[in-house]
């Protein structure tokens, strides 16, 4: 029994010092294959016609982050007024600066924060922008795992807090730029 519980130990032992590295590369990957394509697609719904849309968002833009602000400025984003344009700006840019921060573990816990902010800001606005019905927004401790707000969101939410504690990992720009500063620090020649 005393080797079962050694082998047992050394096992978990060595999957314990490899989490280190796992679980913020693996938290990093799970989002990029689940979230950054949902992210840029619909930060792509939002953006304006031609090149000149990427700084002048489209009017389906307004209607998605600030519906009932749009909807009492008679759907006339000249209407709106400077906090509303600015939101709506950094919005869309949100949706593909901070999953591509992610993306490449760049600034990683900041963009992590970030999409925290951003998760919650677009739960507020499905809610109370769009009455989305109390069935998609669910509740916790209830039969039912796949609601929209309480139970998706709160898997994206604890998968970003992940990320922002434990960093990007060693596969990312974060971790190269560690390496060059460190490298630096200790007298090497820089690239």
């Amino acid at each position: 029994m005393k080797a079962l519980i050694t082998l047992h130990n050394r096992i978990f032992d060595a999957l314990e010092s490899l989490a280190l590295v796992l679980i913020p590369t693996l938290a990093r990957l799970v989002f990029a294959g689940t979230l950054l394509v949902y992210y840029w697609n619909s930060g792509l719904t939002k953006l304006g016609e031609g090149w000149p849309g990427i700084l002048n968002p489209g009017v389906g833009a307004y209607g998605q982050i600030v519906p009932r602000l749009f909807e009492q400025a008679g759907y006339n984003t000249a209407n709106l007024g400077l906090v509303a344009d600015v939101m709506v700006r950094a919005g869309t840019w949100a949706e593909f600066i901070l999953p591509a921060l992610l993306l490449l573990g760049l600034a990683t816990r900041l963009a992590a924060l970030g999409m925290i902010g951003f998760v919650i800001a677009q739960s507020w606005v499905d809610i109370h922008g769009h009455n989305l019905a109390a069935g998609d927004i669910g509740a916790w401790f209830d039969r039912v795992p796949d609601s929209l707000i309480a139970d998706q969101r709160a898997f994206w939410m604890f998968l970003l807090v992940v990320i922002v504690l434990r960093g990007a990992g060693p596969l990312s720009a974060d971790a190269i730029l560690r390496r060059t500063r460190a490298a630096g620090a200790a007298g090497w020649p820089k690239a």
